[in-house]
């Protein structure tokens, strides 16, 4: 199920990717991958609150998820020249704050858009 949903959001950020093409602000790549994944009858939700949970202790630092697909998949949008251990670190803690299996980390400013997809799974410790 969750390989087939991963195909599904991957295809459509590539569908985003083949119109607008590279050099776009993130924000509007967002819109346009949650327009189509919405089209394809997924349950998304963008710009997700992710408090921090320390303890006792509730931080709303006002991180957000990009896009939320199904209440499983955490899909982070860049547009960056290349992705940094600060994108993985990031999408990582996401996943793992909220207890996300797993997450697509998607850079659109790539002339080939599956040269910019990297797939994380949370493996719960």
């Amino acid at each position: 199920m969750n390989n087939d949903l991963t195909k599904k959001i991957i295809g459509a950020a590539i569908e985003v990717h083949r119109t607008l093409g590279p050099g776009l602000l993130e924000s509007a790549y967002q819109e346009c991958l949650l327009f189509e994944l919405k089209y394809l009858g997924l349950n998304v939700t963008k710009e997700v609150a992710l408090p921090i949970i320390y303890k006792d202790l509730k931080l709303d630092h006002g991180y957000r998820i990009d896009l939320l697909v199904e209440n499983k998949i955490v899909v982070e949008l860049k547009t960056v020249e290349t992705f940094s251990d600060v994108h993985f670190a990031q999408i990582l803690t996401y996943m793992k704050l909220g207890k996300y299996p797993l997450g697509l980390l998607i850079n659109f400013h790539t002339k080939l858009l599956k040269n910019g997809i990297k797939r994380f799974i949370n493996t719960p410790q």
